[in-house]
């Protein structure tokens, strides 16, 4: 295929993923439980980290973490006492332990109270056509608190060549505006032209076989040779083809 004849492929797919339908199978459905845009913001960020290894186990696990939260995210990341804390100890997806989970609890208090939020702090050191260097310092941010070193490792850093597939999700879900409902568009301050492709197994195969990706890992420099790739079908909207590339690799074995 030609640019145009994968570009014309590609926006089919877009259009054939890229609705309602997604969200049954997808982690997206647990901040579209909520309509308060903190609550939004902190579902989406909770079930993006968790969101690897079987997908209904993510979205069983991200459920649970909401309902240990009173399904009330926002109101107790910032309101919660040390007490509170406790019946979250016994929860486990995979490496994602309870003590995991209560660090992400306060440095998500943190970033509420000495940040301005999550939106404020990718927004501080966004690029023009990029966010990678901006997850960088939102994870330096993050772990300002006391913490273990092990809970680092939940969130990846792009400067240390990660393709830091789940933040990248994440950051599609909160800045990319679709007409569909899926990906919520909530953080005003950034937009779709800066976003990277969540760059997974699936998606990297993919990209492969249609000749958007050469290198063969799934990191850092694979998803600056993607973004490169992808900014040339649509620069203004990069990652609306992660629907395409996902949903040729999981739904049709592409």
């Amino acid at each position: 295929m030609n640019n145009t004849e994968l570009k014309e492929f590609l926006d089919i797919k877009v259009a054939q993923y890229n609705t309602l339908e997604f969200i049954d199978s997808d982690p997206v459905q647990i901040p579209h439980l909520f309509s308060k845009k903190e609550d939004i913001e902190i579902a989406g960020f909770l079930a993006a980290t968790i969101a690897w290894g079987n997908r209904k186990s993510i979205i069983n696990n991200a459920n649970k973490m909401m309902g240990l939260l009173e399904q009330a995210p926002y109101d107790f990341i910032r309101n919660h006492q040390d007490s509170d804390l406790k019946k979250l100890e016994p929860f486990v997806h995979r490496t994602f332990n309870g003590i995991d989970f209560i660090t992400f609890v306060k440095a998500l208090q943190h970033i509420y109270k000495n940040h301005h939020g999550l939106e404020a702090v990718f927004n501080k050191h966004a690029k023009k056509s990029s966010l990678q260097e901006a997850i960088h310092y939102f994870k330096k941010a993050f772990f300002e608190i006391e913490h273990l070193q092990r809970t680092q490792k939940h969130i990846s850093d792009p400067l240390k060549n990660s393709a830091a597939k789940r933040i990248n999700m994440y950051l599609r879900w909160m800045v990319r505006k679709d007409k569909q409902g899926v990906d919520f568009g909530i953080w005003k301050s950034l937009s779709a032209a800066q976003l990277s492709c969540p760059l997974d197994v699936h998606s990297g195969n993919v990209a492969r076989k249609l000749g958007l990706l050469n290198r063969k890992q799934n990191d850092g420099k694979a998803l600056a040779e993607l973004d490169k790739a992808l900014r040339q079908l649509d620069v203004q909207d990069p990652v609306k083809y992660d629907f395409a590339l996902f949903g040729l690799g999981v739904f049709e074995s592409f």
